[in-house]
């Protein structure tokens, strides 16, 4: 097993707290995308899933048991299929939109782009949407945190800090399926007690598998507690890539 294969199964060990701890997208964002048949891939619990049902007709495909039961509550209106849409047989009728939120990057590279693709009729758009921790918010708490990491997970880059947003590349996998992408940014700060923030911390894969977790989640929660007040603002940039299926690209 690859590890992108072990740590996308990481997420639905906790979903109730994945729900919780995981903020939602700019509505703003959702404005540029367009029904009325709607593919989501890797929907989670459902964060990207409720807005999009405004939009259509929702088919929503997610990995964990667990997520999709949470997502089916959360969006009601949507059709959540318990898949891994590597191998998903993919619907006789195509799809105007296929949209992935803070899920693309966990599908196989290999045959993402061409699947996604095969998934929609002729002129259907591809949204593709990530969201980065960038420098800003409470600075300083950013910068501490590090000695955290440092002590704790031994792969931490010495001295590492957050980009700017505009540090941030725009990247978009090449491919002969899609024009070229457009993209959009949206930059957003959000509070967070000692406890949201630790809480959000456990929903991330990376944290998930640390052999030393619980030392570092302590540590942290103690660094916000004695020198942050119990509070620190985290700033997020949440990108959306949006390309238009390619002529001649039709399923065989």
């Amino acid at each position: 097993m690859t590890d992108r294969e072990r740590l996308r199964t990481t997420f639905g060990e906790d979903a109730a707290r994945y729900h919780r701890a995981r903020p939602a997208y700019p509505p703003q964002l959702f404005e540029r995308l367009h029904g009325p048949r709607v593919l989501e891939i890797g929907a989670g619990t459902g964060q990207a899933t409720l807005p999009l049902t405004s939009l259509g007709d929702v088919t929503a495909v997610e990995l964990s048991p667990l997520m999709a039961e949470i997502a089916r509550s959360h969006a009601p209106a949507a059709d959540v299929v318990v898949a891994d849409f590597d191998v998903w047989p993919l619907p006789a009728e195509p799809f105007d939109l296929v949209v992935s939120a803070t899920a693309f990057h966990w599908l196989d590279p290999a045959t993402r782009m061409a699947r996604c693709a095969a998934a929609l009729r002729p002129g259907g758009s591809l949204a593709v949407i990530s969201t980065h921790h960038v420098a800003g918010g409470t600075e300083r708490f950013f910068v501490d945190v590090q000695e955290c990491y440092e002590r704790w997970d031994p792969a931490t880059p010495p001295g590492l800090r957050q980009s700017p947003a505009s540090g941030i590349p725009c990247e978009f996998d090449e491919s002969s399926f899609f024009g070229e992408p457009e993209f959009h940014r949206y930059e957003w700060e959000r509070t967070y007690s000692s406890e949201a923030y630790v809480d959000l911390l456990l929903t991330y894969s990376n944290h998930i598998v640390l052999p030393d977790r619980d030392r570092l989640i302590a540590d942290i929660r103690r660094l916000i507690d004695t020198r942050y007040d119990g509070r620190v603002v985290k700033r997020y940039m949440t990108q959306l890539a949006l390309a238009v299926k390619a002529s001649g690209t039709d399923r065989p």
